[in-house]
């Protein structure tokens, strides 16, 4: 529930095993739960792809993701509320729990200049 998240910085990331812009933007989404400027951001990749649990972990392997958990989205609850049109798909919440950006499409979450831009909402 997003309210238990309140007073942080929250992404909602929609990725499936089978989808490779989302394994080209996963590593650097690993990489952002380091940057220092941003101590209270939470993030949450959520595979909407079917995919088993073993296949979500053989694909964070593969990539050496090291920093993020993995969530199962099914059936697909999320991705409808939020009425995603494709993947990957990312949703911004600021402290208050409100959606303040969406990315649909994969990017360079290691991008100085959209650490900047989101360190402005922390």
């Amino acid at each position: 529930n997003l309210s238990d998240y309140k007073g942080n910085l929250v992404i909602l990331n929609f990725w499936a095993t089978w989808c490779a812009p989302c394994k080209d933007e996963m590593p650097s989404l690993d990489s952002l739960t380091e940057s220092p400027n941003l101590d209270n951001l939470k993030i949450f990749p959520i595979n909407i792809g079917k995919d088993d649990n073993q296949k979500s972990l053989i694909f964070f392997e593969d990539l050496k993701i090291k920093n993020l958990k993995i969530y199962i989205d099914s059936p697909n609850t999320l991705a409808k509320k939020f009425q995603l049109r494709g993947i990957p798909t990312t949703i911004l919440f600021n402290r208050n729990g409100l959606e303040f950006a969406r990315i649909i499409g994969s990017i360079n979450f290691a991008d100085e200049k959209f650490i900047k831009w989101l360190s402005n909402y922390n």
